[in-house]
């Protein structure tokens, strides 16, 4: 094992949200050893950082191309003598270590994602499992996503991360509640509870779904306002979590629960557990049990199976459905996964693309039509960050940060007699990370613009 003696360290997370969490986690136990933690913006060529780690994505082709074009500039950084060490673990590495060690040999040492200890004591770094609870949070301070379980027992067709993580295995809700607690402690009011699927949370351990539960206990924080829910796996969906949602406030209706399709032939290629009518009628109850729920989905166009046929359905449904939130990938084969050994990928990339432009802008009109629905409506939203030009980059509970559009608050016009006007006048910082009520006043298909009430 290499030994790494860093000083000051710049750790760079890319991909999704459960990295990030991963990054907190190591990022805690580096401190706990004295080690400085330099701020994830700053430039590499000021020759200040010692040692720079980057935790890497190996879901999808487009961010692994990110994750090495993030080395490369690391690498260039080393070679004019601007860093000493580099290291890169995650997901890309537990895929292409190897190969990664032949194409890019001026990185220091190579860790998997699941080589976390390693890399620490690489750094001579002792792992203190009391601190396995804390984190840094790389987040504004008033949010941290929250991830609850470990890898993934589903098959489907297009997926690595199985091959990469491993089986699904569920974090203790005790240690969960510890964490969350610390956040709460720390100043975080918004949780976003992640997993690769969050509502296959508890089978492993507890022998049964106990997502409702834990969502529950997690409400009971002092100091935890809002608990939004992502990566839900539609088949066999929790019911309990729509009756929690629907009568704890704590808990946003909010939903993003990742469809992929919805027709029977490419569900059923896509090995994905679920046809299409029980999609549909998920869709509804969801809808009934929680009036007023924004949902946000993911769909994949050009999968082996999808013909124009197929693709016409998915547009019908997506029209039907009106999903507040629509994000949509391309397919791409993966190596290992079911699809890249078993099916035959026919679909023309020049193909794909189109059918991904005429989705993208179906949703365009359909998130459009839900953001103008709010104008005029009153609105409760928490304050992200303040801009010099005056204006406040918020959300309400229907907007998770990251991949949703904002409410943007002018500060024009503010009431004479709201404690908002008085905060903003003395520090206009002072309101971040705080809740306003909002009337919003203007939107266009992603962002929304509001007025202080």
């Amino acid at each position: 094992m290499p030994e790494i003696k860093p000083n000051r360290v710049l750790l760079l997370t890319l991909g999704c949200s459960k990295n990030r969490v991963d990054s907190e986690h190591l990022l805690r136990q580096m401190a706990s050893s004295g080690i400085e933690l330099a701020p994830g913006n700053e430039d590499l060529a000021d020759g200040r950082i010692d040692t720079v780690i980057i935790n890497t994505c190996g879901f999808i082709k487009d961010a692994k191309q990110e994750s090495i074009d993030a080395i490369l500039v690391a690498v260039d950084a080393k070679n004019h003598g601007y860093i000493r060490n580099l290291v890169v673990f995650g997901c890309l590495s537990q895929r292409y270590r190897e190969e990664l060690i032949q194409e890019i040999p001026e990185v220091d040492a190579f860790f998997g994602a699941l080589d976390n200890t390693s890399m620490l004591e690489a750094m001579g770094v002792i792992r203190k499992k009391e601190l396995e609870q804390e984190r840094v949070l790389t987040t504004p301070s008033h949010y941290a996503y929250l991830k609850i379980s470990e890898g993934c027992d589903r098959v489907c067709s297009y997926c690595a991360i199985p091959l990469i993580r491993g089986p699904h295995r569920s974090v203790p809700m005790e240690d969960l509640i510890r964490e969350a607690s610390n956040l709460a402690d720390s100043g975080v009011k918004e949780l976003i509870v992640i997993a690769q699927d969050t509502t296959y949370y508890g089978l492993d351990l507890y022998g049964k779904r106990m997502l409702g539960e834990l969502l529950r206990r997690l409400a009971e924080i002092e100091g935890i306002e809002w608990i939004r829910l992502h990566y839900s796996y539609p088949a066999a969906f929790p019911e309990d979590v729509l009756d929690i949602m629907a009568g704890n406030p704590k808990i946003c209706r909010y939903l993003d629960i990742p469809l992929q399709h919805i027709s029977d032939k490419v569900l059923s290629a896509m090995r994905r557990s679920i046809d299409g009518e029980s999609t549909r009628r998920l869709v509804r109850k969801i809808r009934e049990k929680v009036p007023g729920i924004v949902l946000r989905t993911t769909m994949i166009v050009g999968h082996p199976g999808e013909d124009s046929r197929e693709f016409e359905k998915l547009l019908r449904f997506v029209s039907e459905a009106s999903f507040e939130r629509l994000g949509a990938f391309t397919y791409s084969e993966e190596e290992g996964t079911y699809g890249a050994e078993n099916l035959k990928d026919t679909v023309r990339e020049s193909t794909k693309s189109a059918r991904y432009e005429r989705l993208m802008e179906l949703q365009s009109e359909i998130s459009l039509r839900f953001n103008m629905s709010r104008i005029g409506r009153e609105e409760t939203v928490i304050i992200d960050s303040y801009s010099r030009d005056g204006v406040y980059s918020a959300r309400s509970m229907y907007e998770s940060p990251e991949v949703d559009g904002e409410v943007l608050v002018g500060t024009e016009d503010m009431p004479d007699d709201s404690p908002v006007r008085e905060a903003f006048a003395s520090d206009p910082e002072s309101l971040v990370g705080t809740f306003a009520k909002v009337r919003i006043v203007g939107a266009d298909e992603y962002d929304l613009i509001a007025r202080f009430v």
